[in-house]
């Protein structure tokens, strides 16, 4: 490869690299804030409600699903006036407690396994940022474009990168050779 074509190769990839990062940066940005935000979740009350312990983790001493899911949506309509329909339930075995999550407003019920009481009514902020994190806020097809170009806007900003470094000590050493 002669010094003038390699040259023309770096003002390419120059250009390449340059627009690609300009149209990369603003996912880059969401992602890294929304990501620095779920690191934390598990330490900030605010993101997302403290795990509370029940009174019992022996399975046979527990109440009933059935139970328990009513409880939770007597909960949740006391709080929000509002129907809402239950998502999952993500038992806590080890601290006999439940969490009933809510599939809009991103609320959690968390009850006492062993009398079905509520222990605490709160929203999941950490849910919708999650949802921001990854592009699901807008859809499953838009989650699926986001997460593609970020990967490959990397990748390519990684290569042409790469290449940008080391390709003026490539012309420095073929001008000196």
């Amino acid at each position: 490869m002669t010094i003038q074509s390699l040259v023309k190769r770096l003002r390419q990839f120059r250009s390449l690299h340059r627009w690609v990062g300009i149209t990369v940066v603003t996912f880059l940005v969401i992602t890294a804030f929304t990501g620095l935000l779920l690191g934390w979740k598990k330490n900030v009350e605010v993101l997302q409600p403290p795990t509370l312990k029940g009174t019992s983790a022996i399975p046979v001493e527990w109440v009933s699903f059935e139970t328990l899911s009513r409880n939770a949506t007597r909960a949740i309509d006391s709080v929000t006036h509002e129907a809402n329909t239950i998502d999952r339930l993500d038992v806590r075995m080890e601290r006999g407690l439940v969490k009933v999550l809510f599939t809009q407003g991103y609320w959690e019920v968390q009850l006492d396994l062993h009398t079905g009481a509520v222990l605490s009514v709160a929203r999941r902020h950490s849910d919708w940022i999650e949802h921001i994190h990854d592009g699901s806020i807008v859809s499953d097809g838009f989650k699926l474009l986001y997460t593609s170009y970020l990967g490959l806007g990397l990748l390519l900003l990684t290569l042409t990168g790469f290449f940008l470094w080391y390709g003026p000590k490539l012309v420095r050493d073929r001008k000196g050779a």
